[in-house]
C-alpha cells in the first residue's frame, strides 16, 4: 500500500518538528488502551516534553503511520525521526538499559523494592507455586495508575528481583519503584479467598463532600467542581458559581491541572460523579472528592432557586 504524498509530507513534519514523538491511542492523560498507557508510562518518567499523537482523533494518520513505518500497531515511538517499535518493544528497551542509552541518561536504578507479605500469603503463594514449571516466576507489575497484577510467567533474566518474605518477586524497571513498600496480604471477603496489595504510592482514594462544604468552598477559591452532567442537564439546572464541565473537549485540559489541586465531581444524585472522580484519582489526583446528593441535593439544601428535575 502506497502513501499519499501529502500524508506522508504530514507526518515527516511531526517528526521533523520533535525529536520524540509517540502516536498512541488517546493521550497520556487519558490513553484510550493498555498498550498505549504502558509507552505512555514509560516515557514520563524518561523523557518532558515528548509530542504525542492521538490516532484515534485522526484516522487519516491512524492508518498512515502503519504504512509509513511498515509497522502494524499502535502505539509506535519514534526518536530522532527513527522507529523504535511499539509497546512491548519499548518495555524491552527499558528493562535491559537501551532506552536509558537512547535519551543519554545514566544507567537505571535497579534497587529492588521493600515488599511486606502476610504469613497467610506466603502460605498461599507457595501452595499455588508448587508445581510451577523451571524457568517460571512470580512477577508484580504496577502500571503508572498504580494498579497492580500478579501473573506467573517466563524469567526473562533482566528483570529486578525483590523478596517478599522467603518469595523471590519479578519486577519491570517501571514498576519497581512503583511497588516501594506494597504490603501483600491474603484476604477472604464477600466474593471469595485471594491476594490484597496496599500500596502507599497509590492517590488516596476518592473522598467525599457535602453540598454546603462544596458550595462554600468553591465561592471560597478553596476547591474546584466539576459538574459532569450532559448539556441538557446543566441547562435545566446550573450551579450559581464558577465551575468547570466535563466533557471530551475538557478532559485532556483538567487532566493536566496540578495533581495536588482540590477536584470536586458533581452529577445529577452524585453516582456518576463517583465513576469520575475515581477516573481522576486514577490519572494521580490526590484530592479528589465526590459530591454526595448531586445537583439535586444541592437545591434542597442549600440554594431552592435551582430547579429539580
Amino acid at each position: 500500500m502506497s502513501l499519499d504524498p501529502a500524508l506522508h509530507q504530514r507526518i515527516e513534519s511531526l517528526l521533523s518538528s520533535h525529536d520524540v514523538v509517540l502516536f498512541m491511542k488517546g493521550s497520556p492523560q487519558a490513553p484510550r488502551c493498555g498498550f498505549s498507557a504502558k509507552a505512555a508510562g514509560i516515557l514520563d518518567g524518561m523523557v518532558s516534553g515528548y509530542h504525542t499523537v492521538d490516532v484515534l482523533a485522526d484516522p487519516e494518520i491512524r492508518e498512515g503511520i502503519k504504512v509509513y513505518g511498515s509497522w502494524p500497531t499502535i502505539p509506535q515511538l519514534y526518536v530522532k525521526g527513527e522507529l523504535v517499535g511499539g509497546s512491548d518493544i519499548i518495555e524491552s528497551m527499558l528493562n535491559d538499559g537501551q532506552l536509558h542509552q537512547l535519551f543519554g541518561l545514566p544507567a537505571p536504578d535497579r534497587t529492588p523494592p521493600k515488599l511486606g507479605i502476610s504469613e497467610r500469603a506466603i502460605e498461599a503463594i507457595q501452595n499455588a507455586m508448587d508445581d510451577t514449571e523451571e524457568g517460571i516466576g512470580l512477577h508484580l507489575s504496577v502500571d503508572p495508575r498504580f494498579n497492580a497484577q500478579f501473573q506467573l510467567k517466563p524469567i526473562e533474566g533482566h528483570e529486578i528481583v525483590a523478596l517478599a518474605g522467603p518469595i523471590k518477586v519479578y519486577l519491570d524497571l517501571a514498576s519497581a519503584p512503583r511497588a516501594q513498600g506494597i504490603e501483600i496480604d491474603w484476604v477472604d471477603g464477600p466474593r471469595g479467598s485471594g491476594l490484597s496489595i496496599h500500596n502507599p504510592n497509590a492517590p488516596p482514594p476518592v473522598g467525599s463532600i457535602g453540598v454546603a462544604d462544596m458550595d462554600r468552598q468553591a465561592r471560597a477559591g478553596e476547591l474546584t467542581v466539576i459538574d459532569v452532567r450532559n448539556p441538557g442537564e446543566r441547562a435545566a439546572a446550573s450551579l450559581p458559581f464558577p465551575h468547570e464541565v466535563l466533557d471530551e473537549d475538557s478532559h485532556d485540559r483538567l487532566a493536566a491541572l496540578p495533581k495536588d489541586r482540590p477536584l470536586a465531581f458533581l452529577c445529577h444524585h452524585g453516582m456518576s460523579s463517583r465513576g469520575a472522580a475515581e477516573h481522576f484519582r486514577q490519572l494521580g489526583f490526590t484530592r479528589v472528592l465526590n459530591v454526595e446528593g448531586g445537583i439535586d441535593r444541592y437545591a434542597q439544601d442549600v440554594d431552592s432557586s435551582v430547579p429539580r428535575y
